[in-house]
C-alpha cells in the first residue's frame, strides 16, 4: 500500500511540475506524463482542502459559532 502524500508534499511537487512544464525543455511524452501527475496531485490537494474545510465547519458548529458568511449576513 503506497504511503499517503501530505498536502505540503503535493504542493511542492506541483510547483516543481509547473517549473518543468513552463521551461519547455522536456520531451513531449515526458511532458504529458508530468502533466498527468500534476492533475492527480491537484485532485489530492483539492480533496485535502475540502476535508480540512469540512472539519473546520464541523468544529465551528460544535462550538456554536456561525460559519461562512452567516455573521456578515446578520450585520446587513
Amino acid at each position: 500500500m503506497p504511503q499517503e502524500i501530505t498536502f505540503e508534499q503535493a504542493m511542492a511537487e506541483l510547483d516543481e511540475i509547473v517549473r518543468k512544464l513552463e521551461n519547455g525543455q522536456i520531451p513531449l511524452e515526458e511532458a504529458v506524463k508530468t502533466y498527468e501527475r500534476g492533475m492527480k496531485l491537484k485532485k489530492i490537494c483539492e480533496e485535502k482542502l475540502n476535508a480540512a474545510e469540512l472539519k473546520i465547519e464541523k468544529l465551528t458548529l460544535k462550538e456554536g459559532q456561525p460559519t461562512g458568511t452567516e455573521a456578515l449576513d446578520e450585520q446587513l
